[in-house]
């Protein structure tokens, strides 16, 4: 089998760590007020990538949580790849001058192709397309709104742009510890060259290991990791154990 990626989430709201539910900004828990902190101790847990999302800059259409990411950056020496209302070129530039490795770009991964594609080759290796989707419909402007648009269309419609890799997330499951969407992952792992990271939905060691068995029969497409958020802040998953089953 080969090895995955685990990627903890650090959910900014109002400059705290937090998770929602569904994605429900009135259905926040809040788990930390230190993002820097917590950053500093999901590397110290051996993670090699941070998942960084702005909340409040998705609904908000820019970002809002600049100071808290600001301190991640800065706390941090791996990777960290972020999202949550960048939309436009400047704020792509703003954060990858900043030092995030990996831009995730959602809602105008739909409203705007062109600016995407642009960005793919101005930033080769360093976009990635947040697809959130309910009912494998895509959801936009901070999954307030749900489109006419199959996830599987708008993700085949980026397969030549030079994408570093689809973020999948259903949104339904998110938070909800019920389990990743495996059918509809391992879906569009299958339709696509673009590596697929699994997201919405890890309660626990048997989500992991799900998904580990399901991830070699996505060939010839490739699911590259899973992004974990609930369950490592509740100790449902503990992230060394997470890590030695994911490299395994």
């Amino acid at each position: 089998m080969s090895s995955l990626m685990l990627y903890p989430a650090i959910d900014l709201k109002d400059g705290a760590c937090v998770r929602l539910r569904r994605g429900e900004m009135d259905q926040a828990t809040i788990y930390s007020a230190d993002p820097a902190g917590q950053a500093r101790a999901w590397q110290g847990a051996g993670c090699e990538w941070l998942h960084v999302v702005d909340l409040n800059g998705a609904f908000a259409g820019r970002s809002k949580n600049a100071s808290a990411v600001a301190a991640i950056l800065s706390a941090a020496d791996v990777p960290v790849q972020l999202g949550g209302g960048i939309r436009d070129m400047d704020g792509i530039a703003f954060w990858l001058e900043a030092g995030v490795r990996r831009i995730i770009l959602g809602s105008i991964a739909l409203k705007n192709p062109a600016l995407v594609k642009e960005a793919c080759r101005i930033f080769p290796g360093q976009i990635a397309i947040g697809l959130d989707a309910r009912d494998g419909f895509v959801a936009t402007e901070g999954w307030a709104d749900i489109s006419t648009v199959p996830a599987l269309n708008l993700a085949l419609s980026y397969e030549d742009a030079g994408v570093a890799a689809i973020i999948y997330t259903d949104i339904r499951r998110d938070g909800m510890l019920t389990g990743l969407n495996l059918e509809q992952t391992l879906g569009l792992a299958r339709r696509l060259s673009t590596p697929v990271i699994a997201s919405g939905g890890v309660g626990s060691m048997d989500d992991l290991r799900a998904l580990k068995t399901i991830a070699p029969s996505a060939a010839p497409g490739r699911i590259e990791g899973v992004i974990v958020g609930r369950a490592l802040y509740d100790g449902r998953v503990e992230p060394g154990a997470a890590l030695s089953l994911l490299r395994a």
